[in-house]
């Protein structure tokens, strides 16, 4: 199969997106994405978190462990179950830049687990 570029533009995001259709995803079906922005102070995470939880979305967050720098910083994850889209991923991203700055955090990319299962039968069992 021939990459579209239409559908997979060549940047990060269509680079992502071509790598999980290369990688066996069935991207008509909906998938789990976490987008993220990180923070430095907890109360700023915490805002931005209820605005979020407002706005009806999933979020869960941690705080990484200490850094270089001798900061710690705070992780927001918004978990977005939809049918990955370049155009969706795009408009998500724009939107979580500026709530991150809204709240003086700095959006920090997304991510999206999927997993791939075979049927064997001799042993009948399920495979990553």
């Amino acid at each position: 199969m021939s990459r579209n570029y239409e559908l997979f533009p060549d940047d990060d995001n269509g680079n992502v997106l071509w790598q999980m259709v290369e990688d066996g995803n069935d991207l008509k079906e909906p998938h789990e994405f976490e987008f993220s922005i990180v923070f430095k102070e907890q109360a700023d995470l915490e805002k931005c978190a209820m605005h979020l939880l407002h706005q009806e979305q999933k979020v869960s967050f941690f705080q990484e462990d200490q850094h270089i720098e001798g900061s710690d910083l705070w992780v927001l994850n918004i978990h977005v179950t939809m049918i990955p889209e370049y155009e969706d991923i795009e408009d998500l991203e724009q939107w979580f830049t500026r709530i991150g700055q809204e709240f003086n955090g700095d959006y920090d990319g997304w991510g999206c687990m999927s997993y791939l299962y075979e049927y064997e039968e001799d042993d009948e069992q399920l495979h990553n």
